[in-house]
């Protein structure tokens, strides 16, 4: 049984392997090197603040995807994906606000656990 190739591999894998969009691909290519060069760490414990903003350097990277590895990767217990369009929808089916604005706005009450409230809208929608 084999496990996930670890970053260095992934970096180094040839272009079919990939069967996605070049600049995804790319972007995925420049993560795997931040991570193996140890510029970028995936733990749990380590400091989410400084990991999110190294994630949003990475281009292709942008607030979402880096809020989705806090929350998932690093274990951010208050993430909200306000953009997020199962978050919205789930948000629209509970009777609460769903434009991004006015959901980020609203969540500042579940304070510090959105993450977990993310999922639930997730479940709802």
């Amino acid at each position: 049984m084999r496990g996930f190739p670890g970053a260095e591999e992934i970096a180094g894998l040839a272009d079919p392997a990939f069967a996605m969009p070049a600049r995804r691909r790319e972007t995925v290519r420049a993560l795997a090197r931040a991570v193996a060069a140890g510029e970028l760490v995936l733990d749990p414990g380590g400091d989410r603040q400084e990991t999110v903003r190294r994630l949003l350097t990475v281009p292709g990277i942008g607030a979402w995807t880096a809020g989705y590895v806090a929350m998932r990767a690093l274990g951010d217990p208050d993430v909200l994906l306000a953009t997020d369009l199962a978050a919205r929808r789930g948000a629209a089916t509970l009777g609460l606000p769903d434009a991004p604005s006015t959901l980020d706005t609203h969540s500042h009450r579940w304070r510090p656990w959105r993450s977990y409230a993310v999922i639930r809208l997730w479940r709802a929608a």
